[in-house]
């Protein structure tokens, strides 16, 4: 689906979302490493269709990323280095952080708190950092959407990866919206046709 947004339509500019893309690194599509996702390669066609569509409509896009000294994400490796496909145009807002929250980072902490608008979120891993930012931003009054069919998550004791992740996404529902990336871009399309009657309507009236 081709979805055309002249955001300026907006009837308030406060309301638009940011898109955050959360630890797409190559720690997580490396196996046998031992945070390899065994179920990554749906949830990155997603996070990639997400993020044209984000692109395409010119919403503001933030990447944040793990950045730490263990021998996990450890930034004198390649496995902290994006994922191909997703590195960051010049454009983009970049964030790191050495805790699970995407809010561990205080710009970005800052940058929600004065967006109205919320974000949408995707990315991994949905266990750890889609979870624990999704709650603070519930703490925090902010809105955030989860596309859940663009995360994935790790098995968690009995249960398998995709049996966790269903969990997570169930949990996230208590703090968030949560629908899948199809859901998210069609709703673009219906906010949008619904202001533009918003404009229509008030021209008629004038």
């Amino acid at each position: 689906m081709s979805v055309l947004i002249d955001l300026h339509a907006y009837t308030n500019p406060t309301s638009v979302p940011t898109f955050v893309l959360v630890d797409l690194q190559q720690e997580y599509v490396s196996p046998p490493r031992g945070l390899a996702l065994g179920e990554a390669k749906s949830a990155l066609e997603n996070c990639a269709r997400a993020l044209a569509t984000a692109r395409s409509v010119g919403l503001p896009i933030a990447h944040v990323r793990w950045s730490g000294r263990s021998s996990f994400f450890n930034t004198a490796t390649p496995f902290a280095n994006w994922i191909d496909g997703f590195s960051p145009l010049g454009s983009e807002m970049v964030f790191e952080r050495s805790r699970p929250s995407c809010y561990a980072n205080q710009q970005f902490a800052d940058i929600m708190r004065e967006s109205e608008g919320g974000f949408v979120l995707a990315g991994f891993a949905g266990e750890s950092a889609c979870l624990s930012t999704i709650v603070d931003a519930f703490h925090r009054n902010h809105l955030v959407t989860f596309l859940a069919d663009a995360s994935a998550s790790h098995s968690l004791d009995e249960f398998d990866a995709c049996v966790s992740h269903r969990l997570i996404a169930n949990v996230a529902r208590n703090y968030g919206r949560v629908v899948t990336t199809q859901e998210w871009i069609e709703s673009l399309g219906f906010q949008m046709s619904r202001r533009n009657g918003f404009h229509a309507h008030n021209e008629r009236s004038a």
